[in-house]
């Protein structure tokens, strides 16, 4: 079961190409969760690289996007993703020196992440990134 599945109610944010990277990265995260659950090392330090590069390009193209439209929340958002991408980094380099391991409790973490930071912060750029 899916730990985390896109909707345009609790989701959209009515800019297409964040939606699709939306769908992608949620995708991305239920592959993550299914193998904490049980997946080999390899597979799942495969997929936390995977993972994590595509938030890194996925909050870049959002930040242009925001750049590029004047964006006046731009600054706040942008740091909300710098500590997302501090903690994954952080989480990432310990995984890959044996000092961490991804559970689901770990995914879990990254999805209430999600279910905060899109209503939140991302669905009220809708309106300015359209205009």
């Amino acid at each position: 079961m899916a730990l985390i599945t896109w909707t345009e109610e609790q989701y959209g944010t009515t800019v297409a190409v964040a939606d699709d990277q939306h769908k992608t990265l949620f995708g991305m995260l239920n592959k993550l969760h299914e193998l904490a659950a049980g997946g080999n090392r390899l597979s799942v330090g495969n997929q936390l690289d995977e993972l994590i590069n595509f938030v890194v390009k996925h909050f870049q193209t959002e930040q242009d996007l925001m750049q590029a439209k004047g964006y006046p929340d731009l600054a706040a958002h942008k740091a909300e993703h710098d500590k997302l991408v501090g903690t994954c980094a952080d989480l990432q380099k310990k995984f890959h020196a044996g000092q961490a391991e991804i559970t689901q409790d770990t995914t879990a973490f990254v999805k209430g992440w999600l279910d905060s930071h899109i209503p939140t912060f991302d669905k009220p750029y809708g309106p300015a990134l359209n205009g």
